[in-house]
């Protein structure tokens, strides 16, 4: 998800949040140049979990879906109002941090694909120069980046990549900033970045410059899901360019989170994505794709994810015969709802889960970052 969102972010505005909606540690974007950093000895030592005694550190970089994505005005500045539920999911990419040295002329990025840049235009690769210029670090990193989720998606993978590249940055370097500095400072490079470093479930309003954690949260960690997507990706612009605001959904956010912690599973009423429709005109297939889904009675809920091109089935992570009979070229992807503990990074899925997903199957979807 891309327009407003994904532009530097403004000093935060706040929004009244009606009681009988549960919503927890409200994180603003501050203005650049305010974040508060905690004082810590740079010796602190970097977080166990995934570092090796060579201080590489190895990180699930998880993706998200929008169970739901309101778009409730135009601003008298060009950007849209958005509010939205965004998940964090079990499908990611792998990535692996080791320091270079403050010597070192670059950071030096790999990909396992080949489309994807590896040098500044890179999310994670802005994600570092950010962290520098944020904390005065002058360290430089070896980046390994094993990709899976598609470009073009609206599964914000490369925003993924960017947020764990900043947490990954900041752990290295002693934790000299608070997540809360981290959400904050996300919003001056990309879209959907501040959401990674929530709690996994949040609800987002205007601009993205407030991040609030859900509790209930409305999908439980065991929920299957299943993603697919066809090779064509959509640029973001184009399917902002072809909204109708007079067409979009006239529901109130709020409610839409209420019911869906009181119903603690997806509804078809309930899973509203104003962008689906001018991101269906651009790409017809997505239709079939989310009739499909839905003809096949498996699934409590079907909708697209962000600004597509990803159609999400909610309920289920079994292929149906309607998909898997009528196209060799899509992009499946089994997935679970994923949560963080403060002060941790999200956890790869186990290997066990893995292999009952059969991932080693789907592993390989087009596109890059």
């Amino acid at each position: 998800m891309a327009c407003a969102v994904c532009q530097p972010a403004v000093q935060a505005r706040g929004r009244n949040i009606s009681s009988t909606v549960h919503l927890c540690h409200t994180r603003r974007i501050e203005a650049a140049g305010t974040s508060r950093l905690r004082q810590r000895s740079a010796s602190a030592q970097v977080c166990r979990a995934g570092v090796g005694n060579d201080t590489t550190l190895h990180l699930f970089s998880p993706c998200k879906i929008n169970l739901f994505l309101r778009v409730e005005r135009r601003r008298p500045d060009g950007f849209h109002d958005l509010a939205s539920l965004f998940q964090v999911v079990s499908w990611g990419d792998d990535m692996e941090f080791e320091p270079l040295g403050s010597s070192a002329g670059a950071d030096v990025l790999t990909c396992n694909m080949p489309d994807v840049p590896t040098d500044s235009s890179n999310l994670a690769i802005k994600a570092l120069d950010l962290f520098r210029r944020k904390t005065g670090s002058r360290e430089r990193y070896r980046v390994g980046l094993r990709k899976r989720v598609p470009h073009g998606a609206g599964l914000g993978g490369g925003s993924g990549n960017a947020a764990t590249a900043l947490w990954a940055a900041n752990q290295l370097a002693g934790r000299p900033a608070a997540d809360d500095d981290l959400l904050a400072w996300s919003g001056e490079i990309g879209s959907d970045i501040s959401v990674f470093f929530g709690s996994g479930c949040s609800y987002c309003t205007g601009r993205g410059e407030v991040v609030q954690d859900v509790r209930p949260v409305p999908l439980s960690t065991n929920t299957p899901l299943l993603l697919v997507k066809p090779p064509a990706g959509l640029p973001t612009p184009a399917v902002f360019k072809r909204l109708d605001l007079e067409r979009c959904s006239r529901e109130d956010p709020l409610r839409l989170l209420q019911g869906l912690q009181g119903l603690r599973r997806a509804s078809a009423a309930l899973c509203v994505n104003d962008l689906q429709a001018p991101a269906f005109q651009l790409l017809e297939e997505l239709a079939e794709i989310k009739g499909r889904l839905e003809g096949s009675g498996a699934f409590d809920a079907v909708f697209m994810s962000g600004s597509g091109s990803t159609v999400v089935g909610v309920g289920s992570d079994a292929v149906p015969d309607s998909i898997a009979a009528w196209r060799q070229d899509l992009f499946l992807a089994p997935a679970r709802p994923v949560l963080r503990e403060e002060g941790a990074w999200y956890a790869a899925p186990a290997p066990e889960l893995l292999r009952e997903l059969g991932v080693s199957a789907v592993a390989q979807p087009v596109g890059g970052i």
